[in-house]
């Protein structure tokens, strides 16, 4: 027997919007002008609701939700129970004297869906016919749900896929899961629910963002994840001007670094901004802490103060920035790290010696390949991967405009076509062929020089451990930034005299 859901149905919708562009191919399909309002209890709620976690690994990024944060979904339990600010204190301190704290705990903001249709996929599952929601309406503002099962209270079990996705408010309904098994709350408790139908995931994406992003923080590796599904190349080509397009290329670039196997950082990206527990081995450095760095360097507009990026600035007012694409950069990027890895292997660096065998140290397994990914390096930490971007940023834009000649990359790339794969290995084929590859190399091996040790690294002197202290936070980017040309003003050219150029400027 089907339950009713009665629901307030209401049109939000421009006849400008008709204009926009909807398509289906990239997830944007047009969506229904109309919304329902109605509410419904947790218990249900839950039943019906399936969650999409966003993850890295077999589903190519689809869902949207972040990873669930039990104690977050405790505090939203506690907070129903007995209000602030009651809920907020230690357990030892709830006892009779502060029980006059306790409030009711409302939650008034409505948990967002979205209703799946016959046609909608996720990750290849369907809502099994039988387990639809289907929708009717009397044309104005009434709307009714028709449920696959009547009773509000039921632990109900859908044959496939849930019927309902959140779209926001996830911690809200994992709340009431443990609280529905040990009883502390009452299923019939009702929660508002805004729900929108059949709408595609990258709106479902733009919504998300809209409500988590845009009006207050969350974790900036999560958001910049969201970024392919809120991209249109229209906006990015024609706003390139604006920062939050500079953020959008720096997340495919990082996004490109993380998935293409000729990548030093292959599968070696934290891209969610996981703990260390849970983030991929190796993965020392943070999505938003690779898209901050190559949005500050490389992709740096040279106003004010700040260095010109090689992908963004004019290199000079004649020529305009360099025309390389997306998979250029990319293969420019990678080559660079590629570089430095090699180097660090193949070389005989003091730094890299010590690093491994100090103290007779087994942890590192006298392998020279965890002076580049170990957690004892600075190249697999923010600060030495903003030191090498920024670095290589300026070195590569003062060579651009003393030998422009040398930029100009033959390709077979066809330009505006999405980056595949194969692009970005035929840009590293074609970049290695040229010679601007030798400058690469040069710099790889040069920077590769320098001490990377971290300051909790084993057998540093009290003068070193201090030194690389002085690296972290804020200020410790500009010192590593000086120490940097400081090392490389005493290499080969053309590289070492432009870094000692550099050294001038800052002193």
């Amino acid at each position: 027997m089907a339950g009713k859901i009665q629901a307030i149905r209401f049109k939000q919708w421009l006849p400008e919007w008709d204009e926009f562009d909807f398509d289906p191919s990239q997830h944007r399909r047009k969506p229904d002008a109309h919304i329902l309002l109605f509410s419904m209890p947790a218990v249900q709620l839950r039943a019906l609701s399936g969650v999409y976690r966003r993850t890295r690994d077999n589903d190519g990024g689809e869902g949207l939700q972040r990873l669930h944060d039990p104690k977050r979904s405790a505090a939203i339990r506690d907070f129903v129970r007995y209000g602030h600010p009651y809920s907020g204190l230690p357990i030892a301190a709830r006892d009779d004297s502060s029980a006059a704290m306790r409030k009711p705990g409302w939650l008034p903001t409505a948990i967002v869906v979205n209703i799946l249709t016959k046609d909608d996929e996720r990750r290849g599952r369907k809502v099994d016919p039988s387990d639809l929601v289907s929708i009717s309406d009397d044309g104005n503002s009434r709307g009714e749900l028709t449920l696959p099962y009547a009773d509000r209270l039921e632990q109900w079990t859908p044959s496939a896929l849930e019927p309902f996705e959140v779209i926001d408010g996830q911690h809200r309904l994992w709340a009431f899961d443990e609280a529905l098994k040990d009883g502390s709350l009452p299923g019939d408790f009702e929660l508002p629910v805004v729900a929108f139908t059949g709408l595609d995931v990258g709106w479902q994406a733009y919504l998300f963002w809209s409500i988590n992003v845009s009006p207050k923080r969350i974790n900036p590796s999560h958001a910049f994840d969201l970024f392919p599904l809120l991209r249109s190349a229209e906006w990015l080509e024609t706003l390139s001007d604006l920062r939050i397009y500079r953020q959008a290329r720096a997340q495919e670039l990082t996004e490109i670094l993380y998935a293409q196997p000729e990548s030093p950082f292959h599968n070696r990206i934290n891209m969610l901004g996981e703990s260390s527990r849970t983030a991929p081995r190796g993965a020392g450095v943070t999505q938003a802490g690779w898209v901050q760095a190559i949005t500050t360097s490389f992709l740096s507009t040279g106003s004010g103060r700040s260095a010109s990026g090689l992908f963004a600035a004019d290199v000079t007012p004649a020529t305009g920035p360099l025309p390389w694409s997306r998979p250029q950069q990319a293969a420019f990027l990678i080559a660079l790290w590629e570089m430095v890895r090699r180097a660090i292997l193949d070389g005989k660096y003091g730094w890299v010696d010590q690093l491994v065998h100090a103290g007779g140290q087994e942890s590192l397994a006298h392998d020279s390949a965890d002076a580049f990914t170990g957690n004892r390096t600075m190249l697999n930490q923010e600060q030495g991967v903003r030191g090498v971007l920024a670095v290589a940023n300026e070195i590569f834009f003062a060579l651009a405009k003393l030998r422009p000649k040398l930029f100009d990359l033959d390709t077979r790339i066809v330009a505006g076509a999405a980056t595949t794969p194969e692009d970005v290995t035929l840009a590293l084929t074609e970049l290695e062929q040229s010679e601007l590859f030798d400058q690469v190399r040069a710099f790889g091996a040069a920077i590769a020089g320098f001490d990377w040790r971290s300051a909790d690294a084993p057998g540093l002197s009290d003068e070193q451990r201090l030194l690389k202290r002085a690296f972290r936070g804020s200020s410790g980017y500009v010192a590593l930034r000086e120490q940097l040309f400081r090392h490389l003003s005493s290499g080969p050219k053309p590289i070492g005299d432009i870094a000692d150029e550099a050294l001038k400027r800052l002193a």
